[in-house]
C-alpha cells in the first residue's frame, strides 16, 4: 500500500479507462480474474495517489467523450465526501444505528442468526454467501457486488443496513467513511429518497457470467424509510496557512504531502496520525500503516526534515498544519491545527448538497479550474 503501487496499477489501467470500462465495469468475473474495475480506490481512499492525476491519466488516454464514465465515478467518489462533510449528523447518526444494531444482536437470538449466518457466508444465497467468503478473506469486493450483497442484506435478509455498513468498513481495504455509509444508504433508499436498489436473480445472473443465480431474493420489496435526513449545513472555511516554520501532522485521508498547497510555510517536522476506522481488521490496519510509513518517508525527503509517528510533545512549540480530515475516524482523531483544503475538494463539495446532478454537471467547469484537461 504505497504510492509507487499505485502509480503502478494506475498505468497499467489507464489503457482501460474508456470503452472497455464504460461497458465492462458492471461484469464481476470474480475473485481469481482481473478486475473490470481500476483497483484503484484502496489508494484513492487514503490519497496515496490524487483524483486529478487518476482523472488526467483517463482525459489524456481517452480524451472527454471516452473517459467520460469513467471521470464521473471518480467525482462520485468526491461527491460522497462533500455530502457527508455538509451533513455529519448522517455520520453520527450511522455511528448511534451501528450501536442499537449491536443491542438488537445481543437482545434478539433470531437476528442474531441471521446476522452470523450472513457475516459468515451460511445463507445459503448464491453469490450472496461467496461474496461475504470473499470480503473476510481478500478485503475487497467488485463495486456490483458490493450493491448486490447491500441489496440482499437489508431486503432479502432484512437486517440492519447500519450492521452491513460496518462490515464493509471493518474489513475492505478500501473502506471509506463516506462512500460507504452513502452507497448504503442510497441502495436502501434512504439517500435519495424511496429511490432503492433491488438485486435481481436475472441482472446476477447476467453480470457475473452465470457463476451465480440466486433463488428466493425479494424482489418487490419497498424502499426503507426515516424521519427527514438533517439539512446542509455550511461548510468550514479553509484555515490560512501560517508562515514561517511550521509541523505538518499527515492522516490517513491525506497522504500525498508533496502536493499540499501550504504557501510559504516552512515544514521542518512531519508527524503521522494513525487512526483506523472502527473494528477494522489487522489486513486493513497494516494497509493502512503501511500507507501512512510510505507517505513519512516521501515526507522527510520532500520537505528535508524529520518525519516519524506522533507521540508527546511531538510538534514542540510549532504550529500545526493539516490536510482536511473529511467527516471519519480522522477528522474526530486531529488535534486542534489548520486544515488545508485542496482546490478538487474546495470546488465540489459546496456542490455536493444535494443529489449528485449538479456535481456532474459541473465537471466542465471544476476540471478547467483545476487546470486538468
Amino acid at each position: 500500500m504505497t504510492r509507487a503501487a499505485g502509480l503502478d496499477r494506475l498505468a497499467r489501467f489507464t489503457e482501460h479507462m474508456g470503452a472497455a470500462y464504460a461497458g465492462g465495469r458492471n461484469t464481476d468475473r470474480g475473485p481469481d480474474q482481473e478486475a473490470s474495475t481500476s483497483a484503484l480506490s484502496p489508494y484513492l481512499r487514503r490519497r496515496l495517489i490524487t483524483e486529478q492525476e487518476v482523472v488526467a491519466a483517463a482525459l489524456a488516454a481517452h480524451g472527454p467523450e471516452g473517459a467520460e464514465r469513467f471521470v464521473q465515478e471518480v467525482f462520485w467518489r468526491t461527491y460522497f465526501k462533500g455530502h457527508l462533510e455538509t451533513r455529519p449528523a448522517l455520520w453520527t447518526q450511522y455511528e448511534g444505528l451501528v450501536a442499537e444494531g449491536h443491542r438488537r444482536l445481543a437482545a434478539e437470538s433470531g437476528l442474531r442468526r441471521t446476522y452470523e449466518r450472513a457475516v459468515e457466508g451460511r445463507t445459503g444465497i448464491d453469490g450472496f454467501d461467496d461474496w461475504a467468503r470473499e470480503i473476510v478473506e481478500t478485503n475487497w469486493l467488485h463495486n456490483h457486488a458490493r450493491m448486490w450483497f447491500a441489496s440482499i442484506w437489508i431486503f432479502t435478509l432484512r437486517l440492519p443496513w447500519a450492521l452491513g455498513a460496518a462490515f464493509f468498513l471493518e474489513h475492505l481495504v478500501d473502506g471509506d467513511p463516506a462512500s460507504n455509509t452513502l452507497s448504503w444508504r442510497w441502495v436502501g433508499g434512504l439517500h435519495t429518497r424511496g429511490k432503492h436498489y433491488l438485486a435481481r436473480r436475472e441482472n446476477i445472473r447476467r453480470y457475473t457470467e452465470g457463476r451465480f443465480d440466486p433463488a428466493g431474493l425479494d424482489e418487490d420489496a419497498e424502499a426503507l424509510r426515516e424521519p427527514e435526513s438533517p439539512p446542509a449545513t455550511r461548510l468550514r472555511p479553509t484555515d490560512p496557512v501560517p508562515t514561517g516554520q511550521v509541523a505538518l501532522l499527515l492522516h490517513l485521508d491525506d497522504l500525498h504531502p508533496e502536493s499540499l498547497p501550504l504557501g510559504g510555510a516552512e515544514v521542518v517536522r512531519v508527524g503521522g496520525l494513525l487512526s483506523h476506522a472502527a473494528g477494522a481488521v489487522e489486513r486493513v490496519r497494516r494497509a493502512d500503516r503501511e500507507a501512512m510509513d510510505d507517505a513519512l518517508a516521501r515526507a522527510a525527503a520532500h520537505f528535508g526534515c524529520p518525519a516519524g509517528p506522533v507521540e508527546a510533545d511531538w510538534a514542540g512549540t510549532l504550529p500545526v498544519v493539516a490536510a482536511w480530515a473529511p467527516v471519519g475516524p480522522s477528522a474526530a482523531a486531529l488535534p486542534p491545527c489548520a486544515r488545508v483544503q485542496r482546490d478538487w475538494d474546495r470546488l465540489i463539495w459546496p456542490r455536493a448538497t444535494r443529489g449528485f446532478f449538479q456535481v456532474k454537471a459541473a465537471i466542465p467547469e471544476i476540471l478547467a479550474a483545476v487546470e486538468v484537461r
